[in-house]
């Protein structure tokens, strides 16, 4: 499975464009303030990498799921929600069949 977030892969053809999919994640755990900051980014930017990570693995899925073999204009939205403390990590792209 090829991603990109450009519009084009170098080298291959779009032959098929199979829709807008996204995939989408939601922290499951809180990232409290009960050590130092510097603990406190480090857990943090692990927990948005873990997040970013099973957004990418749903965005495959649904790609698969239409067939397709490669997905471009990838973007990458990070939300967050201040008074709960949740975290949301949205891909979007064009799935797409490539040769």
């Amino acid at each position: 499975m090829i991603l990109t977030t450009t519009n084009t892969i170098e080298g291959h053809k779009i032959h098929d464009y199979l829709g807008v999919i996204t995939g989408v994640a939601i922290n499951r755990k809180q990232t409290g303030m009960s050590f130092s900051m510097k603990k406190y980014y480090d857990s943090l930017e692990a927990n948005i990498n873990d997040v970013k990570e099973e957004a990418f693995q749903k965005l495959k899925q649904n790609a698969i799921a239409v067939k397709a073999n490669a997905v471009v204009g990838i973007t990458v939205d990070v939300e967050t929600f201040a008074t709960s403390g949740i975290l949301m990590v949205s891909i979007t792209g064009t799935a797409v069949k490539v040769a």
